[in-house]
Parts: C-alpha cells; structure tokens; sequence
C-alpha cells in the first residue's frame, strides 16, 4: 500500500481502494477493473458471474445462523468521470491515479479521484473479507458506465440477481439515507450555419479557472458555466464588434459542469484592439460577480499569429450561435416544493462543439416527470427559434421514495444505534441506478448511502477520510440488522 494510504481506517477498504486508483476505468473502460473484482472473487472461492455488458455479480453465502435471511445486493459502479485540470500530465489510460491526503480528506493531483463510486466498489469488497461482518446471503453488483450512459444498470437481465433488498452504495453523505433520485435527460442540438473563406484578424478567446463539478449535486452552489459565460463574453462583444466564429467548443461530460472554454473568432485588423477591450470589461464584471462563487475564473484574449482559420462562420450564422447560447436555459429551475433544500428541476449546457455544424448537449434533470418534460420543452422550443434541430439521447427514470420499506427501517435503527440520532431522509438531484433497476424489479426494496464526497465529477473531487469510517460502520451494522429482520 502506498504510503499516503498507510493506516487509514477502514483498511480493508483502503486496501482495495488503493488497487482501484491504478486501474483504468473511464466510463465504457472498465475491464481492468472488472478483472480486478472477478479476482478478489476466486481468490476467496466466491461464485461470480460476467453479464453480456460487462456487470459483475458476486455471491457469498450468510453468515453462519443466518441462511434464512433475505438475499441483500450491495450495488455500486465500476466506471468513474475521468477529468483533470487542463495543465496537468495525466493519460486516463494508463496512468494511477495520484492521490494526496490533505488533513481528514483525500484528494487526487489535479484529476477527478474516483473516490465515485471507487470507495463504495471497495467497501463492498471489504465485507467480503471482515471477519466482524454478520449479514444474510449477499450478491454484489457491480455495473459499468453509470456515468456516461448507465448501459450497465440498462443492462442487467431478469435473473441477473436474486435479491429484493438492495442497498445502492453511491451517495455522499453518511448521516443521510437517501431514498429517490432524479430522473432526466440530454437534449442533442444541432445547430446548422454557413461557412466562409476567413479574412481579417484571428483571436483566441478562452474562459477557464472555474471550479465545476456535478451537475446535478453541485448545481445549487451556482458555480459558473463555462460556456454559457464565454457565449455571454462572445454575446456582449458581437454587440459592439461584428465578429466570425471559426470554432467554439466547451464541455466534455454530460454530467459535469464546464469549467473551461474557448473559441477562435475573425475580425477586421481594425477592430483587434477593440474587440479586446470590449472583452477584458466583459471579464472585469464576471469576476466581481463570481468572486465568492468562482474566484478563479479568468478570461484570456490572444491574436492568433499563424496560421489563420482557412474558414468562418457567416456573421449573421454567428450571431445565431452566440444568440442561441445566450438564450438556452442553464441551472436551477425549480426548488422542490416538497423536500427542503432539494433542487427539483435543473439542466445544464454541458458540451458544445465545432464541426461542419455546432453541437450542444444540454442535461435535463427533475424529481418530477412533468417538470422534466416542460424544461426539455423549453430548451427545445429555444432551440427550434434558432433554426436548430433537436433529438432526445440518453433518458434515465427517477426512483420514487417507499419511506414503508422495512428495509429502510432496519437502516434507520442501524443509524440511530450508531450515532445516537436518526439519520435526515433525503432524494438527491442526480441520477442513480436505483432508478433504473427500481423500473426492472419493481419489487425490488432500495436505499443509498454513501461517505461525504464532495465536487465528485471535477479535480476538486475529495472524500472525507472519517466520514469513510462511519458509512462502513453503517454498512455493517445495516446488513446485520436487516438479516435480523423478519422481512418477508
């Protein structure tokens, strides 16, 4: 074990993390990672099996004087979101992840860490092994691509696992059980333009140093969206200064919010020093309105010396583009009138892309179907007033709280056990396989807990070390109550 990870609690846990952190595993990558978890399998004599998308199912028997209990299935996700700050060296493809350990939190160098939904593979790996560990028959399950397409969570077959109480290992806070999530969307926009032989002057204009991360736990901070601040820097400018796009371009993840942007424009040599200007004023007034939010954010201008866009698009295609970026609904569009300080509605402009035509992602998401529809509505009624064509791309349901469940009772008791208190019931504003496995096996009983991960999806991402000790706690003393449990 690397030193860094040396003596951290549960060790277990760590020890397992500490092999996941080199292993490769973006999204729709992750067979290593899946060799890895097969491996612990047979090296423990556990039965496992390999699903046609690349699911892991791992069984282990009960604990002795507890064969009768319930099938319980632990469920996390394999894959993690692979981004890293736009300066530092790292090839997602081969390169461990380095991690640094910042008082009681754990950080990554510059990457995402991984710790979504890394620590939760690994505690599940941990009960396997402890020897304190009292529970009925298990079945682990371990999906791929939660994070780009949930393809795995699609996936799984009718007899994929044999449990009905499951407990979803992919939350962020070990004093909360959550029992619903969000449903959502992305909305693919296609925006066609006229191209013409480029002349003038070329300027490099890019927005970076925001902090992103989720965009569906984070988007209530409010942080800055890279692309819709260049588009409004591009938007203000064009006002003043006619001006060509050669490319624009932000985003990478559908689930992240963007934190950097860039885009190459065409002006008259004439209007360099204006265009400039007019620029640095547009980041003056963004840095003092995003100064406690995004204090990093920073705007640079750089005439382009060689070689010169061999194209542009028309000004009045341009105008369009930056009309259209400006005019796209982005953030909060609805607190719950039901849960308190819960984001019901939300999207975010998560990519944008240069080609023959310009590309834009947005992310819809609502605890509230008929929320989801009317916000997709509106960004694809706004899209249509450009002359833009829209498609619907990957969908995800929502999970619908059961606050009846006896399992959700046994977790409770577990909580109020360890901690003296009853744990807060929560939904969270993203997106979890409960949803989709919920829809599969409807009668299959759910909750999601989690240790606190905090700006998963962005280089900020950490993990409170001690908060890692509490959710295993829990786990624990979860799976022994609900084998206790009468719930047939």
């Amino acid at each position: 074990m690397e030193p860094v990870l040396g003596g951290i609690e549960p060790g277990l846990l760590w020890k397992h993390f500490d092999e996941l952190r080199k292993i490769p595993r973006c999204s729709k990558h992750e067979e290593k990672a899946a060799r890895y978890v097969a491996g612990v399998a047979r090296r423990l004599g556990l039965e496992y099996e390999v699903d046609a998308v690349g699911n892991v199912v791992v069984r282990t028997p009960a604990t002795a004087g507890y064969e009768g209990s319930p099938t319980v299935v632990l469920q996390s996700h394999l894959d993690m979101v692979c981004e890293k700050n736009k300066d530092v060296d790292h090839d997602f493809e081969n390169d461990p992840i380095e991690v640094v350990r910042d008082g009681d939190y754990l950080r990554a160098r510059g990457t995402t860490l991984g710790a979504d939904n890394g620590v939760g593979v690994s505690a599940a790996l941990a009960v396997l092994e402890d020897l304190r560990a009292v529970h009925g028959p298990l079945e682990l399950l371990f999906t791929v691509d939660e994070e780009e397409g949930m393809t795995g969570a699609y996936g799984l077959g009718e007899g994929s696992v044999r449990g009905r109480q499951m407990i979803n290992l992919d939350t962020e806070d070990p004093h909360s059980i959550y029992v619903g999530c969000a449903g959502g969307e992305n909305m693919l926009i296609h925006l066609p333009v006229s191209w013409e032989r480029a002349s003038g002057a070329a300027l490099s204009v890019s927005l970076g140093g925001l902090k992103g991360g989720h965009s569906g736990v984070d988007i209530h901070l409010e942080r800055g969206n890279a692309v819709k601040l260049l588009g409004r820097v591009l938007w203000e400018a064009n006002e003043e200064v006619p001006l060509r796009l050669a490319a624009i371009g932000g985003g990478s993840k559908h689930n992240a919010i963007p934190r950097e942007a860039e885009a190459v424009v065409i002006v008259s040599e004439d209007d360099v020093e204006a265009l400039g200007s007019r620029i640095k004023k547009s980041e003056a007034v963004l840095r003092a309105e995003y100064n406690k939010i995004d204090p990093g954010l920073k705007v640079g201008v750089e005439v382009v010396s060689a070689p010169l866009p061999d194209r542009g698009i028309t000004i009045e295609g341009s105008k369009r583009v930056l009309d259209l970026i400006r005019a796209l609904p982005n953030g909060i569009g609805r607190w719950s009138p039901e849960i308190e300080d819960l984001v019901e509605t939300s999207d975010n402009l998560s990519i944008l892309e240069t080609g023959d035509d310009i590309f834009f992602l947005v992310s819809v998401r609502s605890s509230s179907e008929s929320q989801l529809r009317s916000l997709a509505d509106e960004v694809r009624a706004v899209a249509r007033l450009a002359g833009a064509k829209v498609s619907a791309g990957n969908a995800y349901p929502g999970w619908q709280p059961d606050l009846d469940s006896k399992m959700l009772r046994a977790c409770r008791s577990a909580h109020e056990e360890l901690f003296g208190r009853q744990p807060a019931l929560k939904a969270i504003h993203a997106g979890l396989e409960t949803g989709i496995i919920g829809k599969k096996f409807p009668e299959m009983e759910m909750v999601s807990i989690g240790p606190r991960v905090e700006h998963p999806h962005s280089p900020d991402e950490r993990v409170k070390i001690s908060s890692v000790v509490e959710f295993y706690e829990l786990l624990l003393r979860s799976l022994a109550k609900i084998a206790k449990m009468d719930l047939g």
